[in-house]
């Protein structure tokens, strides 16, 4: 049995910072144009002391802007990113991430006859930098109670890893792994199934294995869809038990 956990995580708040000068500035009258300030865990999109700012429309467009900042620019350090003086990209695509099931049952294995499930990832990212998906498992699957593992497969010429795609067709080759098929999918995976007999092993975190991209883009996308399919296959010598390991999913969107 694999139970999957899946999370989403923000790196980058909008941060807009104003840069005020030592001079002393007489303003006899100033118009401040606040716009778009949210809650819950936190977005900032222009507040504002500039000459003019705002949204403007007509039939044909939309425009929102900002006029007069001091010092505008891209400004970085550890744990933040300011855009000061500008919308570095107004987001207008929220986003979203689903897997279609939390828990996949093998049900009982017989050596030799191998078995696969599936899952479907969906992903919704308006971020300028697009967004991307990595994958790890907690450890190979494993009974707790008496130390047995089946091994994360080498495939049929000893060449799959976590960082490496292999070909695992042949019935008496053991272990477990997984391939896929589908959007913004790495090579050698194919953009549309079936997915073919390319594996890849899990990354172990236990082992201090770096999780693995499954899905990236760099830009903005709508129900970008990959299908992850796990196989599972067994030798005669594989002790009983109920095996079990925790896959993790991760999408990150970039702004």
């Amino acid at each position: 049995m694999i139970k999957i956990r899946h999370c989403k995580k923000i790196n980058l708040f909008y941060l807009f910072l104003i840069f005020l000068s030592l001079a002393v500035i007489y303003l006899t009258s100033i118009k401040k144009a606040i716009a778009n300030m949210s809650s819950s865990n936190y977005e900032l999109q222009m507040p504002n002391l500039n000459f003019s700012s705002g949204n403007v429309s007509s039939d044909n467009y939309k425009i929102g802007f900002t006029a007069g900042q001091l010092s505008p620019g891209k400004y970085n350090s550890e744990g933040f990113r300011a855009l000061v003086g500008f919308w570095y990209l107004k987001t207008i695509i929220p986003f979203s991430f689903s897997i279609s099931n939390n828990v996949v049952d093998f049900g009982d294995l017989s050596f030799g006859e191998p078995q696969t499930a599936a899952t479907t990832i969906v992903v919704s990212a308006g971020g300028a930098g697009g967004y991307q998906v990595t994958v790890e498992e907690n450890h190979q699957l494993l009974v707790p109670s008496i130390g047995a593992m089946i091994l994360d497969t080498t495939g049929d010429e000893g060449d799959i890893s976590e960082n490496n795609a292999g070909l695992w067709a042949n019935n008496t080759t053991y272990g477990f792994g997984y391939t896929m098929y589908g959007d913004d999918v790495p090579s050698p995976f194919p953009s549309s199934g079936p997915a073919g007999n390319y594996y890849k092993q899990f990354a172990d975190i236990s082992k201090g294995e770096i999780p693995q991209i499954i899905m990236s883009s760099d830009k903005v996308g709508v129900n970008r869809t990959a299908t992850l399919t796990y196989k599972v296959n067994i030798s005669p010598m594989q002790a009983a038990g109920r095996y079990h390991n925790v896959i993790t999913y991760i999408a990150t969107p970039t702004y």
